[in-house]
C-alpha cells in the first residue's frame, strides 16, 4: 500500500493493530497455561475477552471506512509475542515465570496503547468520529489491562521481597 494521505496511513495503522489483536488472541491461551498465579490468570482470561471484542471492533471500524481488515503484519507485535514465548518456555519458577509473563504482556499493551492513540487521533482528524469514540473505548480498555499488569507486578514484586528478608 502506498502512503499518500493521512487515510492511508491510517488505514495502515489500523491493519497493524488489527493482526497485532490477532496474534494476541492466538498467543494468549499459550501464556495462560503457563501461569501460575490465579490472580495473573484471572485477569488474562478477563482481557482475553476483551481482545475479542476488540478484534471485533476494528472489523467494525473497517466496515465503516468500506475497507478489509485483512493483508496488514504486525511485525512489533510478532517479535514482543515471540519474546515472551522465549521466557514462558524456559525453565523457571512459577513466580519468576508469572513476573516474565507480566513484564512481556506490559510490553505488547504499551504497543497497542501506542498505536490506539495515533489512530484515534487520524480518525479524530478525518472527521471519522463514530471510529474516533470505538477506538478510543479500546484505548480506556488497554490502558486498564496495563493498570492491573502493573498492580499484579507490584503485587508479586513485594512478595519476594518479603521472602528473601
Amino acid at each position: 500500500m502506498t502512503l499518500e494521505t493521512l487515510n492511508d496511513l491510517y488505514l495502515s495503522e489500523l491493519g497493524d493493530i488489527y493482526n497485532a489483536e490477532k496474534q494476541l488472541v492466538r498467543a494468549l491461551p499459550k501464556i495462560i497455561a503457563r501461569t501460575g498465579s490465579t490472580e495473573l490468570r484471572q485477569v488474562l482470561k478477563e482481557h482475553l475477552g476483551e481482545a475479542h471484542d476488540q478484534t471485533a471492533r476494528l472489523e467494525w471500524v473497517f466496515e465503516a471506512h468500506g475497507e478489509s481488515p485483512a493483508g496488514k503484519r504486525s511485525r512489533g507485535m510478532e517479535g514482543i509475542l515471540a519474546e515472551c514465548e522465549e521466557m514462558v518456555s524456559r525453565d523457571a519458577a512459577p513466580a519468576a515465570r508469572d513476573a516474565a509473563i507480566i513484564a512481556a504482556l506490559q510490553r505488547a499493551k504499551h504497543y497497542e496503547m501506542a498505536v490506539y492513540v495515533t489512530v484515534r487521533i487520524y480518525a479524530q482528524q478525518l472527521g471519522h468520529d463514530r471510529t474516533a469514540a470505538a477506538l478510543q473505548q479500546t484505548l480506556k480498555e488497554e490502558i486498564a489491562a496495563n493498570h492491573k499488569l502493573s498492580r499484579l507486578a507490584a503485587k508479586q514484586i513485594e512478595v519476594e521481597a518479603a521472602r528473601a528478608a
